[in-house]
């Protein structure tokens, strides 16, 4: 069995493989996002109300969760290579098609294509960067593979109404098509599901795959997995909850203008970005260790979001906001990465993807409970404590892991 590799070992290939993961995540994210910057020119062309455009996302994550949930599978069956390539070539092909749909069913089922193929980027990231990253660099690999997630809200709303502008609702969806077209062709032919064999810098590949049936059986038998899934459910509750929910709330809650608030989240989403890939870095600088770092951070994260539901004006908002952000996202490589490692290299596909869809759940039962404690309360406080509930929850699961080494 070959050593891990030394920090020297890193080489320019590995970063290639990184960026290609990275790029393949973020144009994932924004071909998803372009509905929020698209859906009032799009549901006009359709003949949507309000609630027609809301259910093009629910179809859009009722095939996210369900490619999550299996798509880890095939990852360890077939390779990261194989299963990035054609799903980034699915979801291509959707969004291009996306463009030319012409009535509401239409469309509903291009979206859930689209979520089919978006839901296996995760799974096939994550094996990827496992095997062609040892754990010395993993934390720093998933960081700044995570940033994709926080710069694609970036990119999609700077670039998304530009392209309407000048192409309409469909020649945008065409341009990002394309694009995603582009992506495919280049992940084919620059990724490998792992260094060479006997390599230098090659990661030592762990048990072998088990069969689909027994892999979904280890995982649910697994103690400390089904522990990462609660937290990781937990966790995302306070994220996301906070980036659905936090303008309303303060145009609602304090008065602010929608621009003030817009503003706020950004400084957020700043802090995010930043964050990710530092504490991947202290995580490697703690020999690999996953589980302290992600817990310091949602235990800031509870402790920022009951802070933040006390205050009171935009200056304080802003103050508060990337300290928020940090503790917010900061967590996400240290639980993927723990997952990966936990459930050994060659499963690191399988678990993935089933622990994602687990904590998909998060994303959609929290924009409901907030904003039904919300519309009772009418307690800003009341609606920040049901988001730092999240990660509380995730804090208590954590504690209870038992972390282990595996390559």
């Amino acid at each position: 069995m070959s050593r891990p590799p030394a920090a020297s070992a890193v080489t320019a290939r590995h970063w290639l493989i990184c960026a290609l993961a990275w790029a393949v995540f973020a144009t994932s994210f924004i071909d998803r996002l372009a509905w929020g910057n698209l859906q009032l020119q799009a549901g006009h062309s359709l003949g949507l109300g309000l609630a027609g455009l809301g259910a093009f996302v629910s179809a859009f994550y009722v095939g996210y969760v369900a490619s999550n949930a299996v798509s880890g599978l095939l990852v360890d069956g077939f390779g990261p290579r194989l299963v990035l390539s054609l799903s980034t070539l699915l979801l291509g092909a959707a969004t291009l098609g996306f463009g030319f749909v012409a009535s509401a069913p239409a469309g509903l089922a291009v979206q859930a294509v689209m979520g089919v193929a978006a839901g296996a980027d995760y799974a096939g990231c994550v094996k990827l960067l496992t095997r062609w990253f040892a754990p010395s660099w993993r934390g720093r690999a998933f960081g700044i593979w995570y940033t994709a997630s926080s710069l694609a809200v970036v990119a999609t709303n700077a670039l998304v109404p530009v392209l309407a502008r000048h192409a309409g609702w469909q020649g945008a969806y065409h341009a990002l098509g394309a694009a995603t077209l582009v992506l495919a062709v280049l992940c084919w032919i620059g990724l490998r599901d792992a260094p060479d064999r006997g390599a230098t810098g090659s990661v030592p590949s762990g048990p072998p795959a088990m069969p689909m049936g027994r892999a979904i059986g280890a995982l649910l038998a697994d103690r400390d997995i089904l522990l990462v899934s609660l937290a990781g459910f937990g966790a995302l509750w306070g994220t996301w909850g906070f980036a659905f929910w936090s303008n309303a709330l303060m145009v609602r809650g304090h008065g602010l203008a929608p621009a003030q608030a817009a503003g706020i989240v950004a400084l957020f989403g700043i802090g995010a970005a930043i964050a990710k890939p530092l504490v991947g870095l202290i995580s490697d600088r703690l020999g690999g260790r996953r589980k302290p770092p992600a817990m310091v951070c949602l235990a800031g994260f509870v402790v920022m979001l009951l802070v933040f539901g006390q205050l009171d004006s935009a200056a304080a908002f802003r103050l508060a906001a990337p300290f928020l952000g940090v503790t917010a996202f900061a967590y996400s490589p240290m639980t993927t990465a723990l997952v990966a490692e936990l459930a050994g290299g060659e499963n690191a596909g399988a678990a993935s993807g089933l622990t994602n869809a687990f904590w998909q759940l998060g994303n959609v039962l929290v924009p409901l409970a907030v904003g039904l404690v919300f519309q009772a309360s009418h307690s800003f406080m009341a609606a920040f404590a049901t988001l730092a509930a999240g990660p509380a929850l995730a804090v208590a699961a954590l504690a209870g892991v038992r972390e282990r080494k595996r390559a």
